[in-house]
């Protein structure tokens, strides 16, 4: 926690039992909402969460394939395991890499509840190469649901929260449902992570007819094998839509 926010705190721990009363009443909200920042990289303050020094320093332009977003050499559009066994989606686009500083910020936004991140993180997304055009032609924006058991945890859906703010207009949460609790991915290796989101995703039966011929774009946060955005892609190729790419922050 910043400064602004450590202060915050030794004042409400020494203010008098009535104002500790009225804070306790007001709804749970991240700090970096209402309080001046520090850049979590260089703690420059006041500041926002990432200075626009610390997002040009790190925040590289990889060339990545098409398809699946790792990273390629310079020139090639898609790389040899995509060409030889395309995935379900028609393009994939990752922000950054998941490395430092961006696995802090992902971290924190999802596991540390700092909400006021999503517009950080949904503004690097934006920033990638692709990004805005892709969005542009999306008929719809699909948030990788969580399911019951985690939204009940952490008490959002970070993913919602980035499509939310990529796309307010075409976001949608009522179309992809996760009925099933899987075990989280990023416990599992390789062939189990394949093996665990099938049959996780579903298409709300009363929605089904508004992926018909649509180019849909899913949003997500993190990428590692791809393994869920594909089995969500395939679920929504068999509802119909025309088309199905990928936004994520980051490529693991």
């Amino acid at each position: 926690m910043g400064s602004a926010g450590s202060i915050f705190w030794l004042q409400y721990a020494y203010a008098p039992p009535v104002f500790r009363k009225v804070a306790e009443s007001v709804p749970p909200i991240s700090l970096t909402q209402i309080l001046p920042s520090q850049c979590l990289v260089c703690h420059a303050w006041p500041a926002r969460p990432l200075c626009d020094e610390c997002a040009a320093r790190f925040r590289a332009d990889v060339p990545r394939c098409d398809s699946c977003a790792e990273p390629i050499s310079a020139g090639i559009i898609r790389c040899g395991a995509c060409l030889t066994d395309p995935p379900p989606l028609d393009r994939c686009i990752a922000a950054l890499s998941y490395e430092w500083p961006w696995w802090l910020y992902i971290r924190r936004f999802k596991f540390q509840h700092d909400l006021g991140l999503a517009a950080t993180l949904s503004q690097l997304l934006l920033a990638a190469p692709g990004a805005r055009d892709l969005l542009g032609r999306a008929d719809c924006v699909l948030p990788i649901p969580s399911s019951a058991k985690r939204l009940e945890e952490r008490g959002y859906n970070p993913a919602l929260l980035i499509a939310r703010a990529v796309a307010p207009n075409h976001c949608r949460m009522d179309v992809l449902e996760r009925p099933v609790d899987h075990p989280p991915q990023r416990s599992l290796k390789r062939a189990e992570r394949l093996h665990n989101v099938r049959g996780a995703f579903a298409i709300n039966a009363k929605r089904a007819s508004d992926l018909n011929g649509k180019r849909v774009v899913l949003v997500d946060d993190v990428m590692t094998t791809g393994a869920t955005l594909h089995e969500a892609a395939r679920v929504l190729r068999r509802a119909g839509a025309a088309a199905v790419a990928a936004l994520v922050l980051a490529r693991d």
